[in-house]
């Protein structure tokens, strides 16, 4: 069973997050928060899968909420849920570790699919949200030329898909590997780049130009 914490400040719409979200019979929804500092305070009781955050909430937003826990506990995986189609938003999320950035407007099965695909470790942003994001990445002026990146071919394969959102098994299966020595490839790609996470795995294949 996936345990689900949600994290918005408005209550009916996390009733209805809720409901829509239990519909599924792997997913629980064990714990919910009104604020950043809420769901902190919950991180210390409760064992979390995976956390569905707002971004505009009093005392703690989701951006650094999602700081604050990834930083503690960096295996969670975090989903941005919001109501704001905006770039910076989306670009400050992914930069601090968030596993993926959705609109409200996205319907059920988005959501559960985008839900699934962090637990997974891919990392699923809304169309609308990549068309501007997307961009920005590849225009960044700190990106490097491909000789300069420090990894053999094998490790730049399973990058490359993982800066195309790809889950471990997708990977497995594309480059005839077992799902075990992507993980270990996965590991020692981001101690070799010192990167914390995935997330900022597939930011650097896009900004080096990989995907």
């Amino acid at each position: 069973m996936v345990r689900i914490m949600l994290v918005e400040d408005q209550a009916i719409v996390r009733q209805g997050l809720k409901m829509m979200i239990e519909q599924y019979e792997s997913y629980t929804v064990i714990a919910e928060a009104s604020t950043g500092v809420e769901a902190l305070q919950q991180m210390e009781i409760k064992t979390i899968d995976c956390i569905v955050m707002d971004i505009r909430m009093p005392d703690l937003n989701g951006i650094e909420a999602t700081r604050k826990i990834k930083c503690r506990l960096p295996n969670v995986k975090i989903l941005i849920l919001t109501t704001f189609n905006d770039d910076e938003y989306a670009m400050e999320a992914l930069k601090v570790g968030a596993n993926g950035f959705m609109l409200k407007t996205a319907n059920a099965n988005e959501v559960i699919e985008a839900i699934d695909s962090c637990l997974k470790g891919g990392m699923r942003i809304h169309e609308e949200v990549a068309a501007k994001v997307v961009p920005k990445l590849l225009k960044s002026e700190n990106k490097s030329s491909k000789c300069d990146i420090p990894l053999s071919p094998r490790e730049l394969s399973i990058t490359k898909c993982v800066g195309e959102g790809k889950t471990n098994k997708e990977i497995a299966v594309e480059l005839h590997l077992s799902v075990g020595t992507v993980k270990n490839h996965v590991t020692q790609i981001l101690h070799k780049l010192e990167l914390r996470d995935r997330t900022q795995l597939a930011i650097y294949a896009i900004r080096n130009d990989l995907v």
